[in-house]
């Protein structure tokens, strides 16, 4: 299990309904599904993963975030997750805005493009930077938008956005990120993990 999912875990509380937005294999739906007592759902956008959501007895459904999140009711869920996708999206301040109708809180998780390895391979060999969270190369990555940790935290502030929490990952180690910490924490991590609310 990713430490990333172990993270969001901890974020959401017991005995409530979570849709899980680019759910993937349903790796994280699992887990919340047997550890933590949740109604959880998936959206996701590949088929043969929601042919594996379904042969794990998960319940997912095939569709694309930007143009379906807008058919689930009003507040249909206390948490939606979406982890390491928003930038993937074409329009992701609707996508956000979407996620904080569908829930009252939404985990979101973003690779970090200001992390330093990134900003070096860019500086000293002048090409697209290939890392454990940005494995793709330039021409065939789904990333559309690059963003950082101090671009969604300033993103958040902007918007009026509550951070709720906002955590930096590093391997395995966590901090939390602050307004005193923010340049020190978008240096120095890999990941992202925001806890918002309206």
């Amino acid at each position: 299990m990713k430490k990333e999912f172990k993270i969001i875990t901890q974020l959401i509380e017991n005995n409530t309904r979570v849709l899980d937005v680019g759910c993937g294999d349903g790796t994280l739906m699992k887990h919340l599904k047997d550890n933590k007592n949740i109604d959880v759902r998936g959206l996701e956008i590949s088929k043969n993963n929601v042919q594996t959501c379904i042969g794990k007895g998960l319940a997912v459904i095939e569709g694309n975030a930007e143009k379906d999140l807008q058919q689930f009711p009003n507040l249909s869920f206390d948490y939606v997750v979406l982890s390491q996708t928003l930038q993937a999206f074409y329009r992701p301040e609707k996508v956000i805005n979407d996620l904080l109708k569908v829930a009252n809180k939404a985990v979101v998780t973003i690779p970090n493009f200001g992390y330093w390895k990134v900003r070096l391979q860019l500086l000293f060999k002048g090409t697209m930077p290939i890392t454990k969270n940005l494995p793709d190369e330039w021409y065939n990555t789904p990333n559309l938008h690059m963003c950082t940790i101090k671009d969604f935290f300033n993103f958040c502030s902007k918007k009026n956005i509550k951070l709720y929490k906002s955590i930096a990952l590093h391997e395995e180690k966590t901090s939390n990120i602050n307004k005193f910490n923010l340049n020190l924490k978008n240096l120095s991590s890999e990941l992202g993990i925001f806890l918002i609310e309206n």
